[in-house]
Parts: structure tokens; sequence; C-alpha cells
């Protein structure tokens, strides 16, 4: 099959060059984090050359007696992997001219005005490089009344730039915010519902949704290691596990997905946009999305994709060639692409632990012979 035709079989690990040992060494970092208390769930998907060689889960859903086995596709909530995916929907406005990069920010969004808002374009949202703040001042009171997103949008429209647009980098969740709601107002279409419609389901993406998706929180993999019972009443009211923030879609961290979908969307950025017959983004956005668009700031990040040496996101380990891209989540997450090596690996965990992240990352890179 000719690369840019690929979509992900399953085959083994010797197929396409790599030693199923070392597979096995990165599961039982894992296996073992599980057993010391470390995280509670995990899985591991990796894919090279278009063949799906590992998927296994680790530990249990839920953080009781009895609770099911984590599953090889069991459902984790993303966190920040969430963002490259919105700026993915934004980027197919950009390909059908409906939106172009260069554009400010207030061509889309007529309230975003006034003092330096004036200077911030749409490629500046998708870099953190807008001055946009990580999260609202007023964050935890909005969250606590369970206001919704569009509360958030507004309160962004109006909140102070943290410095000049394009003068410095600030990871910042709120202007991936904004670039959502560009989407929404060109496209006339609720974000969750134009990223089922226009990547899910034509990539075959059946377990990925922008909040819960019609499903209960039971059917996903709970967050963190403490139960309900044990969470502190912020967090039972509108924590990670609550029906108010898991169905909230937000844009910068609400995405729910297993491991084999992110395999699927990081196959299809390998490929140029295309993921057997369906083509989703045009080769030449699919390029732009893993170019450095902050050379002069020393900043390296993409449109929406973190790239390898950037020292902000440094979860896909040392080992990667420099032309990785991918993403981490809060939640204890990272999903990358290494280019060089057509390798594709996915990390997803229910408890952040940046070496852990690591580790696994490097004892896949390393078992490519």
């Amino acid at each position: 099959m000719e690369e840019h035709m690929r979509q992900l079989s399953e085959g083994t690990p010797r197929e396409v060059g790599v030693c199923p040992e070392g597979l096995a060494a990165a599961g039982s970092q894992l296996q073992r984090a599980v057993e010391g208390g470390v995280i509670g769930a995990a899985s591991l998907t990796v894919a090279r050359r278009g063949t799906l060689i590992f998927s296994a889960g680790y530990g249990q859903m839920r953080p009781e007696d009895g609770a099911p086995d984590t599953q090889p596709d069991s459902v984790f909530l993303l966190a920040s992997i969430t963002k490259p995916v919105t700026a993915w929907a934004l980027m197919m406005l950009v390909d059908s001219g409906e939106v172009s990069l260069d554009d400010p920010v207030d061509c889309y969004l007529p309230e975003f005005r006034g003092g330096a808002r004036d200077r911030v374009k749409v490629r500046h949202l998708l870099s953190h490089t807008s001055g946009m703040p990580d999260m609202l001042p007023n964050n935890t009171e909005l969250r606590r009344a369970h206001e919704p997103l569009e509360e958030f949008v507004r309160c962004a429209l109006q909140t102070p730039l943290l410095f000049q647009p394009n003068s410095d980098f600030r990871y910042q969740s709120k202007g991936t915010l904004l670039a959502a709601e560009i989407v929404q107002r060109v496209s006339g279409q609720a974000l969750r519902a134009f990223e089922k419609e226009r990547i899910f389901d034509p990539l075959g993406m059946r377990d990925s949704s922008l909040g819960l998706g019609g499903r209960s929180i039971d059917e996903l993999v709970w967050c963190g290691l403490d139960s309900s019972a044990e969470e502190d009443e912020d967090m039972r009211s509108w924590g990670w596990n609550t029906p108010y923030w898991r169905d909230l879609g937000a844009p910068w961290g609400g995405m729910h997905s297993s491991g084999r979908d992110l395999a699927i969307l990081l196959q299809t950025a390998l490929n140029g946009g295309v993921y057997g017959q369906e083509r989703v983004l045009s080769s030449a956005a699919s390029a732009a999305m893993v170019r450095d668009h902050n050379t002069h700031l020393s900043a390296p990040w993409g449109l929406g994709w973190a790239l390898a040496d950037s020292i902000v996101w440094n979860r896909c380990g040392e080992l990667a060639s420099t032309s990785t891209f991918g993403h981490t989540g809060a939640t204890g997450t990272v999903a990358w692409a290494d280019p060089q090596r057509e390798l594709i690996c996915v990390v997803l965990t229910n408890k952040m632990d940046d070496s852990l992240l690591r580790r696994v990352s490097n004892a896949v890179v390393a078992a490519v012979e």
C-alpha cells in the first residue's frame, strides 16, 4: 500500500522492525506503576508503518473493589490532547477558504477588540503566542457555578492579554477556546458536532467525542486515584469526574478517546491528512500543523501540535527524533508520532507522572531495530 494510503492494520512487531521484548518492557513500566499505586489505570498503543503492533490495558477503570479491568480500547479523558484536535477543526476551515490564519481574530470574533487585541492573529491562538492566559482569573468561580461554555467564551473575549501578541510564548488554553469559537461561528455548528461529522466519523474514530458523546461516566476511565467518596468538595462538584466537566466539551481539554483512535488520528497526520480513502485535511495544512511557527521566539510549536524540542511538553522522551510531534494532557496522557521512524505511541493513564510517560516513550523508541 502506498504510504499516503496507509491505514492501521494489525500485525506483529517483527514485521515492521520492532523488538517485541522492547514493547513488553514499555508495558511493564505501566504495570509496575499500577502495582506501586502511582497510577490506577493505563493503556499503551504502538503502531509503525501503518501497522498496529501493540495494544494493552493495565489496572482497573475505577478506584474501587471489583471495578472492571482497563482494556486496550478503554476510553480516557485526554485533557490537553484535545487542543490539536480543535486546531485540526480550524485548519479544515482554512482549507475551505473560510478562515485565514493571518486575519486578525476580530474578523471572526468582533467582540475581541481594543488595545493589543487588534494585533492578535488567528495563527497566534494555535501557537500559544496570542497573549491569552492559560486559565481565566475567575476560572474556579465559573466551574463552581457550573457555567456553560458560552460564559467561558464571554469572559475570554474580555480578559486582558498577558503580553503583546507574538512577542512571547505562554502555554494557554484560552487561545484554544477562542479558536474553537471561530470554528463554531464560521461553520454554524457546535464544535462537538463539527468534529464528529468531519473528523471522528470519517476516520472511524468510534471511541472519540468532545464531551461525553452519550456515554455515562461509569463507561469511562476514572481520573485520579481517589474514589468519589475520597475527593474534596470541589472535585465532587466540578472536577474531572463530574458530569458537568465531562460533558462541558471544553475545546482545550474535554475530549474523550482511546489509544487506537488517537493512533488513527496520528497516522492521518503522518499520511498528510488522508486515511485510507478519506482525506480530512489537505497535505499543505497537515504540514503546516507540524512546522515550527515560533522560530523568532525560540519556543518551538506547530499549529496545535507540540514539537519534540519544546521544553514545555517533553513527555515523548529523549530518544524520539527532532521531527516528532504530539501532545500531552494533565490527566496523565501523551500521544506522539515520529515521522523519521514512522512510529506512533499513545500512552493514556489516569494520573500525571511526567517521568513515567517519558520512560515508557523511550522504551517504545528503543524497541525499533
